[in-house]
């Protein structure tokens, strides 16, 4: 079968997908406000594409994120397939995987210990690391972006905020690596089985020395909170927040510097206007944001969602790409607009699940143009855009490589 082609349910994760996402999700959207589909690993399920519709589905209780619940979802629509045990083997427990009150409790405990005083002592370390990634690239003809800057910068980011040590960070990093670049439930579940245990490993550790670390303020939070994290929720809580943050940064700044370097004018403002980076990374996040879609929701009860009624027990996907580029929420969505106004887009989602390290993400993207426009004004993309290729993923925008030509 051609997945170019339109095959009703099955087209939306076809290559054509992968390749031009906004392109299917807008034909898509111009035909229904919800889109029946069938996802990579054979479930039937809904997905909500406009903005307002999906502004809507984030906030409504009857579409749950319960762990337990989710489980049951996935395992009545994919059976015992060994695909599908791996698929429920990553739904952990930890606050996006959570309902109130659990997730209320989660979150309080997870903002207590991801504060805004510890994400901006990050700042000089992530300049840093950001300016010795750069170093590599000086008077190269071409590079990778993606693995010699986008990907392993968050990598060491996340790995200096949770306190891996510094002889671990390389493998540390290959599982990060595994588990983020896995198109394969199976594979992730195994690499995600690695850093639980690794983690696990270090619990010990940190409570008979604990630093100014995330990981020292969760295991603080596990052991003396009245409303405390059990074992498998401060694990995957860190599970969480080191994906979460890996893919989030890793994607906006390689999807960001495509999106600028397809115009030149683009790439050639921010080099000589470094202060307008906070507006440009807001609309990079709208116009070719890290992820496609939000995570997995099931609904409780039967739900109407754009004059659509989808029942009790279906698995729901709100769209992030076509809700960013709905015609009816933002003018000439399809150009790359700095000024854009307004700039709620849903990048990060919306309601009591809106990404907690979002102002992390934001901070690292900021980090990482800023020295990569400066370092290398003339840098120029060193393959055609439409030759360029996406990581097969439900989730995330992220390209495999992005070949570029520093320049001096």
């Amino acid at each position: 079968m051609d997945d170019d082609q339109d095959h009703g349910e099955e087209a939306l994760f076809g290559n054509s997908f992968l390749r031009d996402t906004h392109a299917v999700q807008a034909r898509l959207c111009a035909l229904a406000p919800v889109h029946r589909a069938v996802a990579p690993n054979g479930a039937q399920v809904w997905v909500v594409l406009r903005y307002d519709d999906a502004q809507a589905a984030f906030t409504d209780p009857r579409l749950s994120k319960d762990a337990a619940g989710l489980r049951a979802a996935l395992a009545a629509k994919l059976g015992e397939s060994a695909r599908g045990v791996a698929l429920t083997r990553l739904v952990m427990p930890h606050m996006l995987h959570s309902d109130p009150p659990d997730h209320t409790r989660m979150r309080r405990l997870v903002v207590k210990a991801f504060t805004r005083r510890q994400i901006e002592s990050l700042r000089p370390r992530i300049t840093e690391f950001a300016r010795a990634l750069l170093d590599r690239l000086g008077g190269r003809s071409e590079a990778d972006l993606v693995a010699e800057y986008a990907f392993p910068l968050p990598t060491m980011v996340i790995s200096e905020l949770i306190g891996v040590p510094l002889e671990d960070q390389e493998r540390f990093r290959g599982w990060s690596d595994d588990f983020a670049r896995g198109g394969d439930p199976g594979e992730q579940a195994r690499a995600a089985g690695r850093i639980t245990s690794y983690l696990a490993g270090r619990l010990p550790v940190v409570r008979a020395e604990p630093k100014d670390d995330l990981l020292s303020e969760l295991v603080r939070a596990h052991d003396d909170d009245d409303d405390r994290l059990n074992d498998e929720e401060l694990l995957g809580t860190v599970l969480l927040l080191m994906v979460a943050g890996h893919e989030t940064s890793a994607n906006l700044i390689a999807n960001g510097t495509l999106a600028l370097l397809r115009e030149r004018g683009r790439w050639e403002s921010v080099c000589a206007e470094p202060e307008s980076l906070p507006g440009v990374i807001e609309e990079l996040l709208r116009f070719d944001g890290p992820g496609t879609m939000a995570s997995l929701r099931f609904t409780t009860a039967e739900v109407e969602i754009g004059g659509v009624a989808i029942p009790a027990g279906e698995i729901v996907l709100i769209g992030l790409s076509s809700a960013n580029r709905d015609p009816a929420r933002f003018r000439d969505p399809d150009r790359l607009d700095p000024r854009r106004e307004p700039k709620a887009h849903l990048a990060f989602g919306h309601g009591i699940h809106f990404c907690a390290g979002a102002q992390l993400a934001r901070m690292e993207a900021e980090i990482a143009f800023r020295e990569l426009t400066g370092r290398f004004p003339g840098m120029r993309l060193a393959a055609a855009p439409d030759r360029l290729s996406w990581r097969p993923s439900l989730l995330f925008r992220g390209l495999h490589a992005l070949p570029v030509a520093p320049g001096p």
